[in-house]
């Protein structure tokens, strides 16, 4: 699983990495560190990397077709 940050559209709130620490994680300023790159998921960790998709209230977040 890819999965990718739009970093115009991440505010900073954080839920991403609260969730799911093991796949997200913020900068200095409180973003998603990875914003505008695409992360690769290892199997045990998508479904942390669904709960953060999920709770990004901006949609920042997004699959990356294979």
């Amino acid at each position: 699983m890819k999965v990718k940050v739009d970093g115009k559209l991440c505010a900073g709130h954080g839920r991403c990495y609260t969730l799911a620490p093991d796949v997200y994680s913020p900068d200095e300023e409180g973003y998603n560190s990875a914003r505008d790159e695409v992360i690769e998921v290892p199997a045990e960790r998508e479904k942390g990397a669904q709960r953060g998709i999920a709770s990004c209230p901006e949609g920042a977040i997004t699959l990356v077709a294979p």
